[in-house]
């Protein structure tokens, strides 16, 4: 992992959603010293704003999945209409998509809006540019340049369009299209200078994961703006999540990046977790709840592992918000080597489930009483945490595994011998065991 690459910082939200701080690392505009911000979590709500009461439900959803910044169209004047009355049902930073008409963002402002988010290639007249720059400078309020690879070819003038097309879609694609993303995000931000505004963050984005990184890679070296990542129209969770990985997490793995959008075509709520998922992974923020490992599909499981996983999963995340590390393996070839490494651990044997905690034997039960019994030592075991009675992570004894079966180092020899216990098809060393 790379330091984070140092940038101005801006801020959204106000005292009843609270600060999101974005980027920093750079002098602000006073000369004082920056941090670098967690990198944020942003989605967008799928229904239509002006329906307030549908569109607050959402929003809220989305906000207490973990998203710190959510997004709204407002393609007409009826959403932003709404905005008034969604601002103040909602605890976290709105911002404002505003695409074809620069009256929708002046109203956005007006209405309370915590940023706006702007299109160079679709709002392109100079004065109209300067009076959203303006109204969000009076407001304090921060500006996002999206350059996205499907906005930024012009669409009104047709003789310009197809010079554009025809040189993105030549030899060099990627060469072509990096130079008109970059070049019109060079000619928009001068605008922004001009005005003396600098409360901007950027994005770059693309389907093209690849396209996505060499974009960010290269602005990134040319622009001291936060960074907004994203790979858009990546499609459904299940192909876009493999997209939308490769390209952010190379990213901020290199120390670029900022705050994050992952987009699907699905549910947002997806897009908040798999973002969170994400970050916590990369270890770019503290994680909130079970990190859970399972062992893929083998033919040694002993026992209904992908039924099992899923039950573990629902039901620690409905009851545990420590970030304990719990290990649920099919087998005892890998069991136990992943117990030892687990705050909480279950490994299998023939229909049957070996419990630990921290390394320590607890339980031996049934393959139905699995689930029951992992979810109590979690409980157990987050309630000593609160009051200081363990400590995650804390390994606190070696676990030695069965001996193997086979050629390689037969546990049979020690079983007849009675250096080992054959429980139901799990093979335990005994105390006087080797």
């Amino acid at each position: 992992m790379h330091a984070r690459r140092g940038t101005r910082q801006i801020v959204i939200g106000n005292a009843r959603t609270g600060l999101v701080r974005i980027g920093g690392g750079l002098p602000d505009s006073s000369g004082n010293a920056t941090t670098p911000a967690p990198i944020s979590v942003q989605t967008m709500t799928s229904g239509y704003t002006y329906d307030i009461d549908a569109c607050v439900a959402e929003i809220n959803k989305l906000h207490q999945a973990g998203a710190d910044i959510v997004r709204v169209a407002v393609p007409e004047k009826k959403d932003t209409d709404a905005l008034h009355e969604i601002l103040k049902q909602t605890t976290v930073p709105i911002v404002a998509d505003v695409h074809f008409h620069f009256k929708r963002a002046l109203e956005a402002v007006e209405a309370g809006v915590h940023k706006i988010r702007l299109n160079p290639g679709n709002i392109q007249d100079r004065d109209q540019v300067n009076a959203v720059i303006d109204a969000c400078k009076a407001a304090k309020i921060p500006i996002r340049i999206g350059v996205n690879e499907g906005s930024i070819i012009e669409r009104k003038d047709k003789q310009k369009r197809m010079k554009e097309l025809g040189a993105v879609f030549g030899e060099h694609k990627q060469g072509y299209l990096l130079a008109i993303m970059i070049a019109k995000l060079e000619e928009y931000l001068d605008i922004f200078y001009e005005r003396d505004f600098y409360d901007v963050a950027i994005s770059a984005k693309s389907m093209d994961a690849a396209f996505v990184i060499d974009a960010y890679t290269e602005i990134s070296k040319r622009f001291d703006h936060p960074l907004h990542l994203g790979v858009t129209h990546a499609g459904p969770k299940e192909t876009g999540a493999i997209r939308s990985v490769v390209g952010l997490g190379a990213l901020m793995a290199n120390g670029i990046g900022d705050t994050i959008r992952i987009s699907y075509a699905n549910d947002p709520i997806y897009e908040v977790q798999d973002g969170l998922e994400l970050l916590w992974s990369l270890g770019l923020r503290e994680r909130i709840g079970v990190d859970l490992i399972a062992c893929p599909t083998c033919g040694r499981i002993q026992v209904d592992l992908f039924t099992l996983i899923q039950d573990v999963r629902k039901a620690l995340a409905e009851k545990i918000t420590v970030p304990m590390k719990v290990a649920v393996m099919g087998c005892i070839v890998n069991g136990p080597g992943e117990a030892e490494g687990a705050d909480v651990a279950v490994f299998a044997g023939d229909r049957r489930g070996i419990i630990y905690v921290q390394g320590e034997k607890v339980a031996n039960v049934t393959e139905e009483e699995i689930l029951d019994r992992l979810l109590a030592e979690c409980m157990t075991f987050q309630d000593k945490v609160r009051r200081g009675m363990a400590k995650l992570g804390e390994k606190k004894v070696e676990i030695i595994p069965p001996d193997p079966i086979g050629e390689l180092g037969s546990g049979y020899e020690k079983i007849a011998a009675g250096g080992v216990e054959k429980i139901k098809g799990v093979a335990s060393l005994t105390v006087g065991g080797v």
